[in-house]
C-alpha cells in the first residue's frame, strides 16, 4: 500500500483561472478589517452554554402570531409569542409546548418549574399516547407529571391559570380548549383523570371525570371519551356534543374501555370493550360501533368469538388498534392468540439458548421481546352488507399487510423464504395481493428488495425489479415498465453500496389516477400509467444546471395550491403550479421554486445559503422559514408565500458577535486517484489573511460537503465544532469520500490525501500542521488512515472499528443483530465474506497495519458501546501499545456509542482540543498526556491541569494576579 509524506508533491493548478477564482472568493468573505477578529477571544468549551437552539415553533392560524423558543444549552429556556404584525411580544421564561386556538385569539402554553424543582415528566398540546404493554391507557401520569398551563388572551393580554395538567390541546374546527389533569399515577388501579372541556370566548368550563382517553371528531361536533375509574365504577364510552354540552352514555360495563377511533368523516367511532379472564394473559375484547350519531340507539357490539372466521383460540386485541378505511366500510384491527398466565420455574438456571435454527438470534430476541410479546395479526372487519364480516390477513407466513390506497386490496409481504439472507437497508420478500373481502391471496412478485407502494386509489402497485421501475395494475395484473416507456433512468446510482439500488424517490401519484410522479437524480418526472411518454416537469432545467429539484409540500393547509393539498395522500393536481424545493449540487445554493406545466421552473427564493422548510399559516399566504451559513445561526425569517421581502424574526445567539469567528466557507473541488470528482468544504480561521498557511482539522465521515452552509455552532458532544476550532484558528476541512466496493479503507485514504493535497496545493494549509478527526465509521476510517500515511500530526479516532474480522461477528447491540450485513453489504461495503476472501479483509482493516503506525493518535470509546463493541477500540489500543505507539485510549465506563453525560462531553471537548492544540499549534502538553491518569487518582485528576501547572481554558483571577495565566493552552513549550 503506498504511503504519503507529510511533504506531498503539489501538481501544477490546471489553469490560472482556479487560482484567481479561490482568490476572489476569500476576497468575498473576508470582513472589512481581519485584524478585528484577533481583538476578540476565541470560544472554548466554557463558553458553550451560552448557545441556544430554537424550538416550540408555529404560527398562529391568521399568520398574526409566532411561537418559538429559545433552548439554552446552560439556564432556563424562554418561550416568546411574538406579533408578527408588530405588536410587541410575550416573553414567558421557562415557557414552553405553546397552542394557539382555531381562532387566532388565543394561546396556551406551559409553565415548567425552576431547574432544581424540575422532574422528568412534560405536558403539552397533545393526546395521551399509547399505553405501555399491559397498562391501561393514562396510566403512569401520576408523580410530578403534571404542570401549571397558562392560557392567555392575545388581545387583552388577560390570563387564566390551570394547575395540576397533563397535557391540553385545541382541537380542529372547534372553540375549546382540552385540559386533561394529572391521573392517580402508577400505583393507581385506574388510568381515569379529570379532563377539563374550556371556552375560551365564554369564559366557561365542563369538567369530566375519570377520563383514560378522548377525541373530537373531525367536523369538531363532538367529543367521544372512555371512563376509566376506581372499581370501574361508571366505566364507559360516552358521547359529549360540544355545542350543548348534552352528554350520552353510549355504552358502560365494568370493564376496560380502549381504542377510542373516528373515522374520517367524523359520523363513525370505534371502540373496544374487554376485560382479561381469570388465569389468562389477553383482555378479550368486543368491538363497539357508532355508524350514525344521530340514531336513539346509535351503537353495535360485535363480538368477534361469534363472527365467521374469527380463528379459536384468539382475542380481539387493543395492542393493535383501531382504524377505519376512508369510506367507513372496513375497520382494520388486529388479534392475537390467548394464552394461560405461567408461573417461572424456581431455580432455573439463567441462560439464552442460541440455537443454528434459530431465524433470528438470541441477540435481535432479547432487544425485540416486547414487540414479539405485543405482535398482533392484521385483520379486517368489513361493515358492508346485511351483516359485519371477519377477515384475517395476516399470519406467521404473511406478517404484514398494508392496505392499498382506498381499494379493495391489501399488500401482503412474506419474507419468510430469505430470513437467512445476509441484508441491509432492507430484505428480500415475496409480495402478494390480498382482498381485504376474503383474504384470498394471489402472488404479485418474488424476491423483490424495493417495493415504492401502492396509489392512492389502490389500483396500481409500483416495484423496483433489475433496476426498472414496474407498475401493476392489481385488479388485471396488467404491468407496465415505466424505466422502458419513459426512457428515464430512475435508479439511484451515486449510491455506492453493494446491494440492489434504490430508486431517487416516488413524488406521489396524480390525483386523475392516470400517472405517477417519479425523480431521476435532478429533475422531477410525470410518468404515464398508460406506458405513453413521460414529460420532465422540470424541463431538464435540474440536469442542466446540477440542481436536484423535489416536490414539496408545505404544513400548515397545503401551500397556495402549490403541490395540490396539504398530505401526501391526497395526491399530485398538475393543473395546479408544483411547489419544489432546490439544491445545487456542485454549488450548494438551495431554495424553493414554482413550476407550471410546460415551463422552465421559476425561482421563489435561492439562496447562497440552506433555506430551510417553510411553515404555512393555515388562513392566510404567510411562512416562516429558515437560512443559515457556516457562520449564520439558522434563526427565522417572516414573509409571504412568495418569499417577497423577507424579515428576520429571531435573533438566538447575539452572543456570537462577542468571539473571534470564521468568516465563511470555501468549497474545494478535487478529483481522487479513481477519477471522481468531488468537493470539500473548507472553513476559514478567525482573522484569515491571504496567503498565510494555518494548521488545518479534517472532519469527515461519508458525504459531506453538503454541509457547505450548515450553521455549527457549540453543542455539548463528542465530535470537534467547526466552529469552535476556526475560532481557535484553525482550518476546518470536510471532504466527500466515495467508496470502492470491498476496499472502504483505500477509498477513505484516497479521498483523504487527494482532498487535503489540493487545499495545500491552493496555499491555505500547513501541510505539517494537520489533524484528523472521525467518529463511528469515520473512527473506522481515520484508524486505517494512520497505519497508511505520515500526512497527519495527530489523529482522533472515536468509537472505531478496526478489526473487521472480528468485527464480522460481534454485535450491533442496539439492535442485537451480528455485524455481518453491515460487513457484506452495508456501510462497511466489502461485498464479500472473511471467509471467502479472507486476505481482503485482512488489508482493509487498521489493526493488521498497527505496525506501520508513525504518527500519534488518540482513540475514545465508551464501554458499553451498542454500534461499535468496546473490544474494537481496547483491540486496537492494546495492539498499538504492544508495538510501542504513541496511543492514548479514552475510555468512558457506561457510555454507549455516543457520549451522553454532559461531563463526560465536557471533559473530551477539552482533551480533544489539548491534543491537537499541542500537535498542530506546537502548545505544551497537558499532564494527562505525559504522564496518564493512574486509577486511584482519576477522581482527584484536573484534565486541565498543564505540565507547568497552569490551567486550560478561561484565565483564572488567581492567575491573572500573579500574572502567569497563559490562556487556553497554557505556556508555550520552551526549546
Amino acid at each position: 500500500m503506498p504511503r504519503f509524506s507529510r511533504h506531498p508533491r503539489f501538481e501544477a493548478l490546471s489553469s490560472s483561472k482556479l487560482f484567481l477564482g479561490a482568490v476572489f472568493l476569500l476576497t468575498a468573505v473576508l470582513p472589512p478589517a481581519s485584524l478585528v477578529a484577533q481583538e476578540k477571544p476565541p470560544i472554548t468549551v466554557d463558553d458553550y452554554g451560552q448557545w441556544k437552539r430554537i424550538t416550540s415553533t408555529s404560527l398562529s392560524p391568521n399568520g398574526a402570531w409566532m411561537s418559538y423558543a429559545y433552548d439554552r444549552l446552560e439556564g432556563e429556556d424562554t418561550l416568546h409569542i411574538a406579533n408578527l404584525d408588530g405588536g410587541g411580544s410575550l416573553v414567558v421564561p421557562r415557557g414552553s409546548a405553546p397552542a394557539f386556538s382555531r381562532d387566532s385569539r388565543w394561546v396556551a402554553y406551559q409553565l415548567s418549574p425552576p431547574e432544581q424543582d424540575r422532574g422528568d415528566g412534560n405536558v403539552g398540546p397533545s393526546s395521551p399516547q399509547r399505553p405501555a404493554p399491559g397498562r391501561r391507557p393514562g396510566q403512569g401520569e401520576g408523580g410530578n407529571q403534571g404542570r401549571i398551563m397558562v392560557l392567555k388572551n392575545l388581545a387583552s393580554g388577560d390570563s387564566l391559570t390551570f394547575a395540576d395538567v397533563a397535557s391540553f390541546s385545541f382541537p380542529d374546527n372547534t372553540e375549546v380548549l382540552l385540559i386533561r389533569k394529572r391521573g392517580g399515577g402508577d400505583g393507581a388501579d385506574f388510568a381515569g383523570a379529570d379532563l377539563v372541556i374550556h371556552h375560551p370566548g365564554q369564559s366557561t368550563s365542563l369538567n369530566l371525570g375519570n377520563v383514560s382517553d378522548f377525541a373530537v371528531n373531525e367536523p369538531g361536533t363532538h367529543l367521544a371519551y372512555l371512563v376509566d375509574a376506581a372499581d370501574d365504577a361508571g366505566n364507559g364510552l360516552y358521547l359529549l356534543e360540544l355545542a350543548s354540552n348534552r352528554i350520552q352514555a353510549l355504552d358502560t360495563d365494568a370493564a376496560t374501555y380502549a381504542e377510542l377511533t373516528w373515522n374520517e368523516s367524523g359520523d363513525g367511532l370505534a371502540a373496544l370493550r374487554g376485560n382479561v379472564p381469570d388465569d389468562r394473559v389477553q383482555r378479550e375484547n368486543v368491538l363497539l360501533i357508532v355508524r350514525d350519531l344521530d340514531q336513539p340507539h346509535p351503537i353495535a357490539v360485535l363480538d368477534m368469538n361469534e363472527a365467521q372466521g374469527f380463528p379459536e383460540g384468539y382475542v380481539l386485541s387493543e395492542l393493535a388498534g383501531l382504524n377505519w378505511s376512508e369510506d367507513s366500510e372496513r375497520i382494520f384491527v388486529g388479534i392475537k392468540e390467548q394464552t394461560d398466565e405461567r408461573e417461572e420455574l424456581d431455580d432455573r438456571g439463567n441462560v439464552d439458548v442460541h440455537h443454528w435454527a434459530d431465524v433470528q438470534p438470541q441477540s435481535v430476541q432479547e432487544v425485540r421481546a416486547n414487540r414479539e410479546r405485543n405482535r398482533t395479526w392484521a385483520s379486517v372487519v368489513n361493515l358492508g352488507g346485511n351483516l359485519p364480516s371477519f377477515v384475517r390477513l395476516a399470519d406467521e407466513t404473511m406478517e404484514a399487510v398494508t392496505p392499498a390506497g382506498t381499494s379493495q386490496w391489501g399488500i401482503g409481504r412474506d419474507p419468510t423464504p430469505y430470513q437467512y439472507e445476509v441484508s441491509w437497508g432492507g430484505s428480500k420478500a415475496d409480495y402478494f395481493r390480498v382482498s381485504l373481502d376474503t383474504g384470498e391471496r394471489e402472488p404479485l412478485a418474488e424476491g423483490l428488495g424495493r417495493q415504492m407502494g401502492a396509489s392512492d386509489d389502490g389500483a396500481w402497485w409500483l416495484y423496483l425489479k433489475n433496476e426498472e421501475v414496474i407498475a401493476r395494475r392489481l385488479a388485471s395484473g396488467e404491468e407496465v415498465n415505466l424505466t422502458e416507456s419513459s426512457g428515464v433512468d430512475f435508479v439511484n446510482r451515486q449510491d455506492d453500496h453493494p446491494y440492489e439500488l434504490p430508486t431517487y424517490g416516488v413524488a406521489g401519484w396524480t390525483t386523475d389516477g392516470e400517472g405517477v410522479v417519479l425523480y431521476d437524480r435532478y429533475d422531477v418526472w410525470e410518468v404515464p400509467l398508460d406506458g405513453t411518454e413521460a414529460v420532465n416537469l422540470t424541463q431538464g432545467m435540474g440536469a442542466a444546471g446540477q440542481i436536484r429539484f423535489r416536490v414539496t409540500r408545505i404544513n400548515g393547509g397545503g401551500f397556495g395550491g402549490f403541490g395540490g393539498g396539504s398530505g401526501d395522500d391526497e395526491g399530485i393536481d398538475l393543473d395546479e403550479p408544483l411547489f419544489l424545493s432546490a439544491y445545487g449540487d456542485r454549488t450548494k445554493k438551495s431554495g424553493y421554486f414554482e413550476v407550471e406545466a410546460g415551463r422552465e421552473p421559476r425561482p421563489l427564493i435561492w439562496l447562497d445559503k440552506s433555506a430551510g422548510r417553510p411553515i404555512k399559516a393555515d388562513d392566510t399566504d404567510r411562512v416562516i422559514f429558515t437560512q443559515q451559513t457556516f457562520v449564520e445561526f439558522p434563526d427565522y425569517w417572516v414573509s409571504d408565500t412568495r418569499f417577497r421581502n423577507p424579515r428576520k424574526v429571531t435573533n438566538a445567539n447575539p452572543q456570537q458577535a462577542e468571539f473571534a469567528w470564521s468568516p465563511g466557507r470555501v468549497l474545494i473541488d478535487y478529483v481522487d486517484e479513481r477519477g471522481n470528482e468531488l468537493q470539500g468544504t473548507l472553513g476559514l480561521p478567525a482573522g484569515y489573511e491571504e496567503g498565510k498557511k494555518y494548521p488545518m482539522l479534517v472532519y469527515f465521515y461519508e458525504l459531506s460537503s453538503q454541509r457547505h452552509h450548515s450553521y455549527q455552532g457549540p453543542a455539548y458532544d463528542d465530535r470537534p465544532h467547526m466552529a469552535t476550532y476556526a475560532s481557535n484558528g484553525y482550518l476546518v476541512f470536510q471532504p466527500d469520500i466515495v467508496y470502492t466496493i470491498g476496499k472502504p479503507g483505500s477509498s477513505a485514504l484516497d479521498d483523504l490525501t487527494s482532498s487535503i493535497n489540493k487545499v495545500i496545493e491552493l496555499g491555505y494549509a500547513d501541510p505539517d500542521r494537520i489533524g484528523l478527526q472521525g467518529h463511528s465509521w469515520g473512527g473506522y476510517q481515520s484508524s486505517f488512515a494512520v497505519t497508511q500515511t505520515d500526512m497527519f500530526a495527530a489523529v482522533v479516532t472515536g468509537a472505531p472499528p478496526t478489526n473487521l474480522i472480528s468485527f464480522y461477528n460481534t454485535l450491533y447491540r442496539s439492535s442485537g443483530n451480528i455485524q455481518q450485513g453491515i460487513s457484506e453489504v452495508g456501510q462497511v461495503r466489502m461485498g464479500t465474506t472473511p471467509f471467502e476472501d479472507f486476505e481482503l479483509y485482512l488489508s482493509q482493516s487498521p489493526i493488521h497495519h498497527t505496525e506501520k503506525i508513525t504518527t500519534p493518535f488518540m482513540i475514545l470509546h465508551g464501554t458499553v458501546d451498542g454500534s461499535v463493541d468496546y473490544g474494537q477500540g481496547l483491540e486496537y489500543y492494546a495492539m498499538a501499545r504492544r508495538m510501542g505507539k504513541e496511543v492514548i485510549l479514552l475510555s468512558y465506563p457506561e457510555e454507549g456509542h455516543h457520549l451522553s453525560r454532559k461531563e463526560n462531553r465536557i471533559d473530551f471537548q477539552i482533551r480533544m482540543m489539548q491534543y491537537f492544540d499541542h500537535y498542530l499549534k506546537g502548545t505544551q502538553k497537558a499532564k494527562w498526556m505525559v504522564e496518564g491518569v493512574p486509577f486511584l487518582e482519576k477522581e482527584y485528576a484536573n484534565p486541565r491541569e498543564m505540565m507547568d501547572g497552569s490551567i486550560w481554558g478561561k484565565v483564572t483571577d488567581e492567575e491573572e494576579e500573579k500574572g502567569s495565566g497563559q490562556g487556553k493552552g497554557g505556556a508555550p513549550p520552551s526549546g
